[in-house]
């Protein structure tokens, strides 16, 4: 009777969390979470980069001809392959981070701070900041060249679209290579942990090289060369010092 009793007082099994596109809600990317949370939505990663690429490129293509915007077409286009490249980086990347013998607080921090977000809205509004309120100053904008003096809306729609993406990209990369650091840092991992997370560190490495396609773009931009050349920079040489610190 009593062990009746002390059963039926026991506290009931936890509830498992939601599962979302390779982890569970809190140790997810932003973008994956979004993704995952899509009721009926269950996607494969590669199907879903593919997805991404062929939306956003038919529009660049679709409007660039029925606006007559040649000159939009080559940017865009790059523009489009550079987030798409991350979402595929970012899927990567997560599940080698979710992996076994990985530190929880280093993924509680890359994960579930949400700061790669922070860091792509800062990045966005500044961005944005420079192209309507600082370019202008000068004559000649980057958004006119490329959209005309007149830029039509839907068109200017799917360029900011496009743009936050990329900017979401590379705060999730300089987040990414920062956090990596600290964590290479300040902890004592396994040969098996020290080498899935220089898996980890190598795509970082790899996608804030490819930002570098963006630079011939705004070349006659001094502001927007440093600003990208500076990140490519920073998060190379943060990457590389975690790598070292793993590897020795």
């Amino acid at each position: 009777m009593g062990e009746g009793r002390e059963d039926a007082g026991s506290d009931p099994p936890p509830s498992p969390e939601p599962a979302v596109a390779g982890g569970v809600y809190g140790e997810t990317w932003v973008y994956e979470s979004l993704v995952g949370a899509v009721p009926g939505v269950d996607v494969p990663d590669r199907l879903a980069v593919l997805a991404q690429f062929v939306l956003f490129e038919a529009g660049v293509l679709a409007l660039a001809v029925a606006y007559d915007l040649p000159g939009a077409i080559l940017p865009g286009t790059v523009a489009v392959l550079v987030a798409a490249a991350g979402s595929a980086f970012m899927l990567d990347i997560g599940s080698r981070a979710r992996g076994p013998d990985v530190p929880p607080t280093y993924r509680r921090l890359l994960f579930a701070s949400s700061i790669e977000v922070v860091l792509g809205v800062v990045s966005f509004v500044l961005l944005v900041t420079y192209l309507f309120v600082w370019d202008p100053r000068d004559g000649a904008t980057l958004f006119a060249s490329l959209l005309g003096e007149r830029p039509p809306v839907v068109p200017s729609a799917l360029a900011l679209l496009v743009l936050w993406d990329v900017c979401y990209r590379i705060g999730t990369g300089w987040w990414a290579a920062v956090v990596g650091l600290w964590r290479s840092l300040g902890r004592d991992l396994s040969p098996e942990a020290a080498a899935r997370l220089a898996s980890v560190d190598v795509r970082t490495l790899a996608f804030g090289v490819l930002q570098a396609v963006l630079l011939p773009f705004v070349w006659g931009h001094p502001v927007l060369v440093v600003a990208v050349a500076g990140h490519v920079v920073a998060v190379v040489v943060v990457t590389t010092a975690s790598l070292y610190v793993l590897r020795n």
